[in-house]
């Protein structure tokens, strides 16, 4: 009897266990996906086949796209049926279990890699001794089909000339290689060793890396004293992510978009706090120890229109640089490239699902995308017929390993080629697949300084690698018979479907829609030829740098007085990044330039905003106001002859200071949605908002002196938020997963003598003061009359203030040695 009740329990344990893991993978897809309600996602239908044949489709997944046709139901019979012959056939041995799989990690009997013990040590032993013929070995292991037809391209055969070419009259490696860049792998998911390395190798051969969404230090920007130039080329801004300050941007020869990436698309980027050390958190503008999680790109990209106003702020910045957009290979990404590319985009970069990421949690990376043959085939072809390919530099990354890799994107539509697991791999790294858990015992994915020690890779490795790839390039394009590059781009009609290679399970697959060519009238308009009209001549911008070259004295203020219209976007971000260039990060002392202004601002004002410049706009503005703010100051009021009640009356937009940085800003009246969502510093004082106040903030101070919408402090890690809350309904408005609320108690002591005990919910009047000072400068700045009623009655209305204090910010700071943790003092 009491075998059969443990029984029954073990029973339900299982079952209880069963039903939690579904329930958290539903949820974790629809986070994903941006769904939040279950019935949202009932025959949402999110989802696309790869090698599903139509007749499947239509009985099955009616509505689905299937691009290359596939197995039907008699393939779908036959490999259940082995499946099941596999697991009654352990029985009858009585092992009592099925294969170990390998699905992600390699094992000797499991799922089949690309990347497998052999193709490692071929790789490496190639590009440390310079051994071209391991390079071989390694190419063709991958090009041929030693490892089963894992992606589509290993069935595509390239169709040679019938004489072909002497090789020397093939564009030299030289030029090839500039063509080439490292992909997105942030600082944080990988060590600061690797990050260099790359950046190194890339800056030598004329390619570019890629800072990933981590940011990068500054002492990067500058040549070394060895002449080493480790400055990332490709800045990734992922919306307003991590690290991404003014002088940042100016740093940059492409700035690059994330909207989404392959390994995880429709994700943010994620570091567990265990990779967070001090140097990752300086860089991050964020706390040591607590885990980053990147918001989704729809908070501040809901449409074109969104994602045009980012590529116009961007380029205002840095006007030198191409702004690059990164999407996910799917269907339907080819309509979604010629919006991009209509948004004045200047390069683009299809990601495919291959690949994976030192941030990204095991369950993120499988069945997400699909192989960049067909998100890259749709997108130049669909480029090509809308007459917008030539004004685009198309790029292809996620998985490439081979020049032939390379050759068949250049094929399909590429200019340009992202490298990101196998520069690794000439690196040094051995694939134990534990890049999320910090433990990398190479030193690559790892913040672990002892295990950084055992990093070898340099940057030779990584370009003997990248000349070897070049090299097999010049091979096949002299058996094809073209000596430029340039000239093979595009080309689909030289790819077939080579049969010959097809399994029982490939055979009834069909690339017709992917090998397609439309037809043009010059060969100019199916590769980049063009460079895009950005109108940037008559931004408002350019009058503060004209008067700031006349006028600006260092020891002086200067002071500006302008009308600005909502047509006038961006404005400030252009003469800021000018500064930048500059003045650095620092900047100019407070308040060095001021500039006045009246009427109503369009989006984005003062974007991107340096230390040194204040904006004070009599008037309102649109949404994204101090987007990235990075030191500056803004002041948003209604004109003194204005009929409006301010604190009933809305002053700015939606997704105001995403990704601030640091500065203040203070706006009598009330803000929309996502209200300081990935603040990392800045400071500010509204009087009231909308939906989703605060989301993911990092860092920071925001002080609401009225009422707030639902889902305040979804995702907020870091910072603190005080809201006036006299009539306690604010509890109710709060997302409470990541925050704790208390109140601003009475304090009988003097409040310019407070403590800096962070952690005690009373704080001696630390919080107290704060507020105070807050709403002294909202006055001062903005002739507030709330600001004025409270003051009035501090002594009474101080109670009614709540403090919205992040759970993983009070562990951090529990955790740190608080002997060395300076609180920021009020004022900074």
């Amino acid at each position: 009897m009491t075998e059969t009740k443990n029984n029954f329990k073990n029973i339900n344990e299982l079952e209880n266990k069963y039903i939690k893991a579904l329930g958290k993978g539903i949820l974790k897809v629809m986070s994903k996906m941006g769904i939040s309600t279950y019935q949202s996602y009932n025959g949402a239908q999110i989802f696309d086949a790869v090698g599903l044949n139509s007749t499947f489709i239509n009985k099955y997944f009616s509505g689905t796209a299937s691009l290359i046709e596939g197995v039907g139901f008699k393939e779908v019979i036959n490999e259940t049926r082995r499946r099941h012959a596999e697991g009654v056939s352990a029985l009858e041995k009585k092992l009592f279990r099925l294969s170990i799989g390998g699905e992600y990690a390699y094992r000797l009997d499991g799922e089949k890699h690309v990347w497998d013990p052999d193709s490692i040590s071929n790789l490496q032993l190639s590009v440390r001794g310079q051994d071209k013929n391991k390079y071989e070995q390694f190419s063709d292991n991958l090009n041929g089909t030693k490892n089963g037809n894992l992606n589509p391209r290993a069935l595509f055969e390239i169709k040679y000339a019938s004489t072909p070419i002497d090789i020397k009259k093939v564009e030299s490696a030289s030029e090839i290689v500039k063509r080439f860049s490292t992909g997105a792998m942030s600082f944080g998911s990988i060590s600061r060793e690797a990050h260099t390395t790359l950046a190194a190798a890339m800056n030598t051969i004329g390619g570019r890396s890629n800072t990933g969404e981590g940011g990068e230090e500054r002492f990067r920007f500058k040549k070394q004293k060895n002449g080493h130039n480790l400055r990332s080329a490709i800045k990734q801004v992922a919306s307003g992510r991590f690290g991404v300050t003014t002088e940042y941007l100016v740093n940059s020869t492409d700035i690059q978009i994330k909207i989404a990436q392959g390994a995880k698309p429709g994700e943010g980027g994620q570091l567990p706090g265990h990779k967070v050390d001090n140097i990752i958190a300086e860089v991050r503008f964020s706390t040591p120890g607590v885990g980053l999680i990147s918001p989704p790109p729809h908070h501040d990209i809901y449409s074109i229109e969104d994602l045009a106003q980012l590529i116009f702020d961007l380029k205002n910045v840095n006007p030198k640089a191409r702004i690059s957009v990164k999407l996910v290979s799917e269907v339907g990404v080819g309509t979604v490239a010629a919006g991009v590319a209509k948004a004045k985009a200047d390069h683009i970069t299809i990601s495919g699902f291959e690949g994976g990421t030192g941030a990204s949690p095991l369950t993120s990376i499988k069945h997400a995308g699909s192989p960049w043959e067909l998100g890259l085939a749709e997108t130049q072809q669909t480029l090509v017929l809308n007459d917008l390919r030539s004004r685009i530099s198309l790029q292809v990354d996620g998985g490439l390993r081979t020049g032939r890799d390379v050759v068949i994107g250049a094929l399909l539509g590429a200019d340009e080629f992202g490298f990101s697991t196998a520069p690794l791999i000439a690196m040094g790294c051995i694939m134990m697949r534990k890049c999320h858990l910090n433990t990398c015992p190479v030193g690559i994915a790892t913040q672990n300084p002892v295990l950084r020690k055992k990093f070898l890779g340099k940057p030779k490795h990584v370009i003997n690698y990248f000349f070897y790839v070049a090299e097999e390039i010049r091979e096949i394009m002299s058996k094809m018979g073209i000596k430029k590059f340039s000239e093979l781009i595009g080309r689909s009609e030289k790819l077939s479907f080579n049969k010959s290679l097809a399994s029982w399970k490939t055979q009834g697959l069909n690339f017709k829609n992917i090998f397609y060519s439309p037809v043009v009238k010059n060969r100019k308009q199916v590769f980049n030829t063009q460079t895009q009209e950005h109108s940037l001549n008559n931004v408002l911008d350019k009058k503060f740098i004209k008067e700031y070259k006349n006028k600006f004295s260092k020891n002086k203020k200067l002071h500006m007085n302008y009308k600005i219209y909502n047509t006038d976007r961006s404005a400030g971000a252009m003469f800021s990044g000018y500064l930048a260039n500059i003045y650095g990060h620092e900047g100019l002392k407070d308040n060095s330039i001021n500039i006045n202004l009246e009427g109503t601002a369009g989006q984005s004002f003062g974007a991107f905003t340096s230390y040194g410049i204040t904006f004070n706009l009599a008037g309102e503005a649109n949404d994204y106001v101090g987007k990235g703010l990075c030191g500056g100051q803004i002041n948003i009021f209604p004109p003194e002859d204005s009929k409006v009640v301010p604190e009933e009356s809305i002053i700015v937009g939606n997704t105001v200071l995403y990704g601030a940085i640091a500065g203040q800003c203070y706006f009598r009246g009330i803000g929309g949605e996502r209200f300081a969502v990935r603040n990392s510093g800045a400071w500010a004082v509204i009087e009231g908002v909308g939906d989703h106040g605060c989301e993911y903030m990092t860092g920071g101070v925001v002080l609401c002196l009225g009422k707030t919408g639902k889902n305040f402090g979804a995702g907020m890690s870091g910072g603190i938020a005080y809201i006036y809350d006299k009539n306690k309904s604010f509890e109710k408005q709060c997302n409470l997963t990541l925050i704790d609320l208390s109140r601003v108690r009475k304090n009988s002591s003097n409040t310019k003598k407070y403590s800096f005990d962070f952690l005690n919910n009373n704080m001696l009047g630390f919080h107290e003061e704060r507020i105070y000072f807050l709403l002294n400068n909202h006055l001062r700045f903005t002739k507030s009359s709330v600001a004025k009623a409270l003051l009035r009655n501090w002594n009474t209305e101080k109670e009614n203030f709540s403090i919205v204090f992040p759970k993983d910010y009070r562990k951090a700071l529990e955790n740190m040695n608080k002997k060395n943790y300076n609180v920021k003092k009020i004022g900074e």
